[in-house]
């Protein structure tokens, strides 16, 4: 089997660093559970319905709102259920994982003076309990919800809000995401240096991608060596020790 060649950045040619969250940054496992097994158990719980029954009412909810801002809200998902979205996060939060490589590309773009900014589409709740528990917060200039934009990030609104918010070139501006519908409304909107994740879930298999150049985790987009990123050694010891 012939091994896929490393993806090779321009760094020097960046300024910024757009990355998603879940699937990106943090193992999409935990969403997968949470939504697929763990909410269902509860909620099958509290009206005397098996985990497989609860399932079987909840997924075609789910398919309802697919790719609105409802799908990622937890008080949407709060009022809808009769169930405490945030609460349950929290109980679970020991479950939260951080991808390979992840810390280590944002400790080195950090040191690189790389404007970082987090794109979501997380509900801000949700946003905070994983922040905080990981502690990659530190890490960015900027932190964006798609809830505060008001469109998902595979809603062309979300881009166009973003632009006045954010203001960035898109010839110099990176975006890492595993998810391929947010990555074609990118594109529509005019990126065209974008990653995508080819396995967001570490329970799952890889997948091929073939629309996106892609890595299988964040492990590969760090540089073989300090230069790479432009970084100094005594800037990486300031990241790391942020």
């Amino acid at each position: 089997m012939l091994q896929k060649a490393r993806l090779q950045v321009d760094w020097e040619g960046l300024d910024n660093v757009f990355l998603d969250m879940d699937g990106t940054l943090l193992d999409l496992h935990f969403d997968n559970y949470f939504w697929q097994e763990y909410l269902p158990r509860h909620f099958g719980e509290r009206r005397g319905l098996s985990t497989a029954q609860a399932q079987a009412q909840l997924r075609p909810r789910f398919r309802a709102v697919e790719g609105t801002l409802q799908w990622y809200s937890a008080d949407f998902w709060s009022a809808e259920l009769g169930l405490d979205i945030l609460a349950l996060t929290r109980g679970l939060q020991d479950s939260i994982r951080v991808h390979a490589g992840a810390v280590e590309l944002l400790q080195r773009a950090q040191a690189a003076h790389k404007r970082l900014v987090l794109l979501t589409n997380a509900h801000p709740g949700v946003l905070a309990i994983k922040l905080e528990y990981t502690g990659l917060g530190r890490f960015f200039d900027r932190v964006v919800s798609a809830h505060a934009l008001g469109h998902p990030k595979e809603n062309a609104g979300f881009w166009h809000s973003l632009r006045t918010l954010e203001p960035f070139e898109r010839h110099n501006t990176l975006f890492v995401d595993d998810s391929l519908p947010v990555l074609r409304a990118a594109q529509a909107d005019g990126m065209d240096r974008l990653i995508a994740v080819r396995r967001p879930d570490s329970q799952l298999p890889v997948r091929e991608i073939h629309e996106f150049p892609s890595v299988e985790s964040l492990a590969e987009l760090v540089p073989e060596s300090n230069e790479g990123l432009g970084v100094r050694s005594e800037e990486l010891e300031k990241a790391r020790n942020y």
